[in-house]
C-alpha cells in the first residue's frame, strides 16, 4: 500500500527543485507595497473605533453566530445590511458569503447546470475555477480581455451560458473593456458576471457602477477584505439569484455564519467608504506617480494597469524571489508571485499601492527597482 507521507514529501520535493515551495512568512514592519488594504482601511484606528462603537451599541449581540444562517445565525441586522449594500451597489438584492472564495464557489457550483456553458477569461481568479470546476457545466476560457477569442467560445455555446470575467484583475492589475463584452454577451443571449473584488474602493462602488452598468450585468461578485479592510463577501444580483443561492449553494448553507463583530466591521466600512474621496483620489495620485518615476527599462517590463496593483514580470521564480529579496532588504514588503499561480515565465513581483503610502517611500521604491533593473 503506497504511503500517504511518501507522496507529501514527493510532491513537496518538486516543489522546492522548482523553486515554487511555499511557506508562512511572519508578520513584518516593511514599508507596506504587498496588502491588498488599498485604502488604509484594514489599519484605520478611526474605524476600528467606529466598528467597537457599533458592537456597543448591540449589547445583545452574541460573540459567535451560533450556526449556519438557515439555522441558527440569521440575524435581522445581516438581512438589512445585506439590502443597504445592494442598493449601495443599485443591485437589487444580495447575498453574505463567509469568503470572496466561497461565494465563487457557492456562485459557479451551484447555478449552472449539465449542459450549460460556463466561459472564463484565461486569467480570472482561482476561485472562480475551483466553481467551475464543481458545476456540470461545458468550460470553456477565452483569451485575456480578447473579444475575438470569447465571441468564437460563445458561438459554441450551450444551454444557459454564463461569462466570468473580473473587472481588475488581481495578478496583472489591468481591466476589461467591459462594455464591449457586455454587448457581445447580450448579442448571444449570455449572462455576464463580474468579479470585483479589486475594483471596489479604487472606483470607489466598483466599475461596474464607474461605467453605469449595474442594471445590464446578471450578477457580481464584491469582497470585503481587500480596499474595505474587512472580511466576508457578497452576490449581488436579482432577489430570484438570491433565493437560489440560498437554496442551492453549499458554501452558504454548510458554513457558520458570520459573527456580529464580521457584519458591524462591513457595515462600518460602508460608511467610510462613502466618505473616502480623499483617500481614493490619494490612491490614484500614488498609482500615477509610481509609473512616473520608473524609468523606460523598468516600465517595459509591467502590464499595462491603472490600478493599484501594478506588477514587474520577470523570467523565472528564482528572479522573482531575488528581486523581491532585495527589496524587502531594501526595507520594501514586496513579494514574489511564483508559477504556477502565474504561467511558467510570467513570474513576478506584485506591487500593491495604497493611498497612504506617501511620495517618499514610492520614490525609494522606484529608485531601488531600478536601481536593481540597471545593476541586470
Amino acid at each position: 500500500m503506497a504511503s500517504a507521507e511518501e507522496y507529501m514529501n514527493n510532491k513537496l520535493a518538486e516543489r522546492e527543485t522548482a523553486g515554487s515551495r511555499r511557506s508562512l512568512k511572519p508578520q513584518n514592519h516593511l514599508i507596506d507595497f504587498s496588502s491588498n488594504d488599498y485604502l488604509g482601511f484594514a489599519r484605520s484606528e478611526e474605524l476600528k473605533n467606529k466598528i467597537l462603537q457599533e458592537v456597543a451599541l448591540n449589547p445583545q449581540s452574541f460573540n459567535g453566530s451560533t450556526g449556519s444562517r438557515l439555522l441558527s445565525g440569521n440575524l435581522t441586522y445581516a438581512e438589512e445590511l445585506e439590502q443597504q449594500i445592494a442598493a449601495y451597489h443599485q443591485s437589487p438584492a444580495g447575498l453574505f458569503f463567509n469568503s470572496g472564495y466561497d461565494a465563487n464557489i457557492g456562485l459557479f457550483s451551484s447555478l449552472p447546470q449539465k449542459g450549460d456553458t460556463i466561459i472564463c477569461d484565461e486569467l480570472i481568479h482561482a476561485s472562480i475555477i475551483d466553481g467551475a470546476r464543481l458545476s456540470f457545466a461545458n468550460k470553456y476560457t477565452f483569451k485575456h480581455n480578447d473579444l475575438a477569442s470569447l465571441e468564437g467560445k460563445l458561438k459554441q455555446a450551450k444551454g444557459v451560458c454564463y461569462v466570468v470575467i473580473e473587472s481588475v484583475y488581481s495578478m496583472d492589475g489591468d481591466t476589461p473593456d467591459i462594455l464591449s463584452i457586455l454587448n457581445l454577451t447580450e448579442k448571444y443571449g449570455a449572462h455576464l458576471i463580474v468579479d470585483e473584488a479589486h475594483a471596489v474602493g479604487l472606483y470607489s462602488a466598483g466599475l461596474v457602477n464607474h461605467l453605469d452598468l449595474q442594471h445590464r450585468v446578471f450578477a457580481r461578485v464584491v469582497t470585503f477584505g481587500k480596499a474595505l479592510g474587512s472580511h466576508g463577501a457578497i452576490v449581488l444580483g436579482s432577489t430570484v439569484l438570491r433565493d437560489y443561492l440560498i437554496n442551492f449553494a453549499r458554501s452558504f448553507i454548510y458554513t457558520t455564519a458570520a459573527s456580529f463583530h464580521q457584519l458591524a466591521s462591513i457595515k462600518m466600512a460602508y460608511i467610510f467608504l462613502k466618505d473616502a474621496e480623499a483617500r481614493i483620489d490619494t490612491l490614484h495620485k500614488n498609482i500615477a506617480f509610481f509609473k512616473q518615476q520608473l524609468n523606460t527599462g523598468a516600465a517595459c517590463h509591467l502590464p499595462a494597469s491603472d490600478s493599484a496593483i501594478q506588477c514587474l514580470i520577470l523570467n523565472s521564480n528564482s528572479e522573482a524571489k531575488q528581486m523581491a529579496e532585495k527589496l524587502q532588504q531594501s526595507g520594501l514588503d514586496v513579494r514574489p508571485i511564483l508559477s504556477p499561480t502565474v504561467p511558467k515565465g510570467m513570474e513576478r513581483i506584485r506591487i500593491c499601492l495604497h493611498s497612504f503610502n506617501t511620495e517618499k517611500e514610492i520614490a525609494m521604491l522606484c529608485d531601488t527597482i531600478n536601481k536593481i533593473i540597471n545593476e541586470n
